[in-house]
Order: structure tokens, then sequence, then C-alpha cells
């Protein structure tokens, strides 16, 4: 098999690479990597050389800048681009916090404004998908993943599927908690990308996520639920997805975020501007280097979140397990071998969420074998969460319309709308910095 990783520089892509390595079936036999910066993708290809060192066997690798030569042939695509790199991001957190807004990659105004910059690229790969690999499955894991995966539907259908690991980490945290293995149990999760609720644990056909309520210590032994606190959750009823924090304790992470010397998005630019500084002067140690620059990433993870809550350094438990490479590999086999799996991802609705329409893209369990994914029923949803996964899909269907129409009305009114945006005066300003700092942005009218 033949997988192509368009951002084949990024710096999660030696994750992926492991993953293969570790895959006794050696399903894919060439990885081609493809990023619009060749000095990033020597990188990372010495990072790639010195994890195979010493084994017996490895995929064929090809890199290369040229996006028709990379699609040429594929079975597999992993979309993990990044328009506009971390610089892009840190602008996007920056201008809405200047404003009295959360800035975050995925989440209120900085989440549109990547967005608005991202969708027309990532609709430019899926008409070149359609036309040079017209066979091959789309995995997206380009941010914010709901809306670029329901943007790229419409040029390829149920061929793109979108990825993500917060849910997956969440169901086997809960698991962990209670004490049962998360392959034995089923999870009742229902919501978009970075908004969403866990809210049933099927084990032998019992719920057993009552008793983890009931249970104090148990409740907040794990990343979610000290987050959040186990009155909140006994509230709900339900684990939310991480992401919810920046919603159910805006005013507070607001706070937090504007008090820290640096929002996350530059905390990554300068951090991985050193590393691949330093790898492009000493290539032999790419492997050490990459190694260290990820154990600082992971172990600052959500660190306004977790000061907010009083959590200190994330637990080492709290960070094992599937990250989003091995949720790919899975869907990957899953598809290419016809092997029944079941997987949280994002996916058309297709009816399956009562009040969300057959279209848009959600993020639930699937069943999926050689005919791609299928996502489960689900119970319907109480009016909480559905009224808001409703209100931040508008804001997701205003940014698509935006960025393929060139709408600033619609720019306006997804920044506008969105549930962490409280002034409209803010909104505006914020559109009107944006589209100063992007020159991408100034075509809207």
């Amino acid at each position: 098999m033949r997988l192509v990783i368009l951002g084949g520089g990024g710096f999660r892509v030696p994750l992926v690479h492991a993953s293969l390595l570790a895959d006794p079936d050696r399903l894919v036999d060439e990885l081609v990597l493809h990023d619009v910066h060749a000095d990033r993708l020597r990188a990372i290809g010495a990072v790639l050389d010195q994890q195979a060192e010493g084994l017996a066997w490895r995929p064929r690798i090809r890199a290369t800048t040229s996006l028709p030569d990379a699609l040429a042939g594929a079975d597999m695509v992993f979309s993990a681009i990044r328009v506009g790199g971390l610089a892009g991001r840190s602008v996007d957190e920056r201008v809405a916090l200047r404003h009295g807004l959360l800035g975050q990659e995925t989440v209120g105004p900085g989440g549109i404004c990547y967005g608005l910059r991202t969708i027309p690229v990532a609709l430019d790969i899926a008409e070149q998908v359609a036309r040079l690999a017209p066979d091959a499955w789309v995995i997206n894991f380009t941010n914010p993943a709901g809306m670029v995966t329901e943007a790229m539907s419409a040029v390829l259908g149920d061929r793109v599927v979108g990825i993500c690991d917060s849910p997956v980490g969440l169901c086997r945290r809960v698991a962990s908690a209670l004490g049962v293995g998360s392959e034995s149990a089923s999870f009742g999760y229902v919501g978009l990308n970075h908004l969403g609720w866990l809210r049933s644990v099927m084990v032998e056909g019992r719920d057993r996520l009552p008793e983890l309520f009931a249970d104090e210590a148990a409740l907040t032994s794990f990343e979610e639920g000290k987050l959040f606190g186990a009155d909140w959750l006994r509230t709900l009823r339900a684990v939310p997805n991480e992401y919810l924090h920046y919603y159910y304790f805006a005013r507070e992470t607001l706070e937090q975020t504007l008090a820290q010397e640096s929002t996350r998005g530059e905390f990554l630019r300068d951090q991985q501007k050193t590393f691949y500084e330093r790898v492009g002067q000493d290539p032999s140690s790419a492997l050490r280097l990459w190694q260290e620059t990820r154990s600082e990433r992971e172990n600052t993870y959500l660190q306004e979140g977790r000061a907010v809550a009083g959590m200190g350094d994330r637990a080492a438990c709290d960070m094992d397990g599937e990250g989003y490479e091995q949720v790919a590999l899975r869907l990957m086999t899953s598809i290419a071998g016809n092997r029944s799996d079941t997987l949280i991802l994002n996916v058309r609705n297709r009816g399956v969420v009562a009040g969300m329409a057959d279209d848009s893209v959600v993020e639930v369990p699937c069943h999926v074998d050689g005919n791609g994914p299928r996502p489960l029923a689900t119970t319907p949803l109480d009016a909480h969460s559905l009224g808001l996964m409703l209100q931040v899909k508008a804001t997701e269907q205003a940014t698509i319309r935006a960025a393929t129409t060139s709408s600033l009305t619609d720019a306006l009114f997804a920044i506008a709308t969105h549930p962490l945006t409280d002034s409209i005066t803010a909104a505006t300003t914020t559109l009107t910095d944006y589209q100063s700092a992007f020159p991408d942005l100034a075509h809207l009218t």
C-alpha cells in the first residue's frame, strides 16, 4: 500500500512512522511525504531514518514538494497540513485575546480564522485527490478537524474521514478508572470534534458509568475528572471531552491565558523553530532532539486548563495509550483489510444524531470495515448538548460558506455567534484584525 502524508515535514510524522514500523501486517510498503518546506522534510527524514536503525524492515520512503507527484497512485492519504504554520496559529490566538475573547487553535474565533485560511487549501487537495487518486481514502488530521472534514466531503463524499485522539484517550482513561479493559467496553460517545461527551460505558450489557459517578476517588483519578471536578461531572451525568473546559470554564481560562507569558501557539512556534534549526545543524541528533521536544510538548498540553483546575503536572497514565497515529492505523487496516472495528470518527451524520442534519459531520462511534465507516445509532441527546452542538455547527458551516464564497457577512456571523463570543463589537474588530494580519483573508467582502 502507498500511504501519502500531506504535511510530511510535520513534527508528529515520526509517530505515524513508528506505528508503521510496529505493524505486524506491514500494511504500508511505501510512504510518501509531501510538504511545502523541503528543510522540514529533510529534518523529519533524519528522525525517521534513526527510528528505523537496526530494524530488518521499514517501508520505502520518498519525499517531495510536488502535490501532484505525491498523490499519483495513492491508496491512502493522511492530510495533516497547517496553513500558515505555527506563526499563523499564534496570530489566531493572540488577536482574539487582544479583544477579550478566548484564542485557541480549534475553539472560538481562533479556530474560525484557522478554518477560513485552511478550507480553500483543503478543498484544492480534495479536488486533486479526486482527479489523481480517485480510489484513495483521505484520513483528515487537519484542524479544525470536523469543519475541514465537512468541507472536503463536498468533493470526496464519504471517502474522507476525520480523526482525533481526544475521544479514544477519554474512553481509555474512564475505562481504567472503572477497572475494565477498554477493548471489552462499548462507549456511548457523541458530539462534534473537540465538543463531545461520554454518556455510557457498556460492559456485559450494563452501563458502568453510574459507578464512576458514585466513586469520588475514581472519578477524580484521571485527567478529565480533575479538569472538570466531580460535582460538575455528576451534574452533567456525562464525562466531557477535555476541550469543553474552554466552554464550561471560559472566564477562568481567559484570565489564565492572558496572565501567561505565551499562548500555546507561541510556545509551540518557538519550540519547533528551535527543533528544526538544531536538527539542521546536527542531523545525527535528530531522533534524540525529537524525543526531548515531544516530551516537553506532551507535558505542557492543555496547560491553561490544568492551571485553572490546580492540577499541576500531567500524570503518566493520562499520556499513555493510543494516539491519533494508532487511530489512523486501525482505520486504515480495517478499510484495507476488510477487518471489522469500532472507532470514534468524524463522519457525515446520516440521521444518527437526531436534530443534526444528515450531511453535518459529527464525531461518533462507527463500525468500520472494507466499505469504510458507518456511524452507529445513539440515544437522543439532552437539550443542553444538542443545543451547544447546533450552535457550534452553525458557526462551522458559516465558516465553510465564508471560505468558499468570500463572504465577509458569513465570516462575521461565524465569529459573532460562537458560544465563546460575548460581543458583536469584539467579533467585528477581531475579524478586522484577522484580515489585516492574513493577506489570504483580504478577499472577504
